[in-house]
């Protein structure tokens, strides 16, 4: 795609500064000094809708417009008044605690999202969007027949990008969007509606009869049924899992501490026997390699429970998306 649109597709989902196309401008800029190129960046970037519905943080705006100025002050090209009405205009905002990222979806669809500017807050990491998420969204992108007219559980859903990308995209049946922290739970509700779809009105255990099932199979596909579920992987019961009756399980960056990964393994094991067809749920899950010890204990754990696992290929365009860390996985697991 141009350089404007690279720069819209970053921008908009606030990624690193630094993982803009800088030196791709620079160049453009010294073989062809003209501001109508950044005029162009900055109707994509700044000016853009979305970016007036839904803003990126004001500290990543006005660094963003900082080093745009700086590029054009570089070059001989004419100042361009609205760079610096811009920079004006984002330097009289308030830092909020809360900002907005889009993304862009090679469909076309795009995905909002209303994060913490803190990685870390109220005592979760599950506020911010992880890499591992971008991952297993774009490889779901590329495989939705996996997902269509299914029933999925996404364990540790965060904020939801995974599955609301998942939602627009693929068109499954019914999507469980799961995690255990309140706080997270709430967020998660209100991008799952900032993005245009209603979750059923609480999840109570047991509620999902057999009946529902089949009264489900009839119905089209066009508007998943979205569901928000707490679930605390230490105490769900087989029973409360049978309930669920997924098809597909997907998590992504759930692999990050000892602890979690033996209460992970604990709940696969139960999913595994919940299935009243008895037929185990095909299972997906998504990691940043951070720590290679941790990781490995994973996998380690998992061949002592029996769950076989492979790893998936990265899908070779992954930078369709964005640009993802190298070290991020899937390992499809086999209960």
């Amino acid at each position: 795609p141009g350089l404007a649109l690279r720069f819209q597709r970053g921008f908009l989902a606030a990624r690193p500064l630094r993982s803009l196309p800088w030196p791709e401008l620079e160049q453009s800029l010294r073989t062809a000094p003209d501001s109508a190129l950044l005029a162009d960046i900055l109707d994509k970037t700044i000016l853009h809708p979305l970016c007036v519905k839904y803003p990126p943080s004001a500290k990543y705006r006005r660094c963003f417009l900082t080093e745009l100025i700086k590029k054009l002050e570089s070059t001989a090209a004419e100042p361009l008044d609205e760079l610096y009405e811009a920079l004006a205009d984002v330097l009289k905002e308030e830092e909020s605690t809360h900002c907005y990222k889009n993304y862009l979806l090679p469909t076309g669809d795009c995905v909002s999202l209303c994060e913490s500017t803190a990685l870390i807050c109220g005592g979760t990491t599950g506020l911010v969007t992880w890499e591992a998420a971008l991952l297993l969204a774009h490889w779901a992108l590329h495989n939705p027949s996996l997902f269509r007219d299914r029933t999925v559980l996404e364990l540790g859903s965060g904020i939801g990008f995974t599955g609301i990308a998942i939602c627009k995209t693929c068109q499954p049946r019914t999507f469980i969007f799961s995690d255990c922290h309140p706080r997270v739970l709430r967020q998660l509700g209100e991008n799952i509606c900032l993005n245009g779809f209603i979750p059923e009105p609480g999840l109570t255990w047991g509620s999902q009869t057999q009946s529902q099932g089949q009264q489900l199979e009839g119905e089209k596909c066009q508007n998943p049924k979205v569901v928000v579920a707490e679930l605390d992987w230490g105490s769900v019961t087989e029973e409360q899992l049978q309930g669920l009756r997924a098809d597909v399980v997907i998590a992504a960056d759930v692999v990050y501490d000892p602890e979690i990964i033996l209460a992970l393994i604990g709940m696969l094991q139960k999913l595994s026997t919940s299935r009243a067809d008895k037929k185990a749920p095909e299972v997906f899950i998504a990691s940043t390699i951070r720590n290679p010890d941790t990781y490995q204990l994973f996998q380690a754990e998992l061949d002592k429970a029996g769950i076989t696992w492979q790893m998936i290929p990265a899908h070779s365009s992954c930078n369709l998306l964005y640009d993802v860390q190298p070290d991020v996985t899937i390992l499809q697991l086999f209960m």
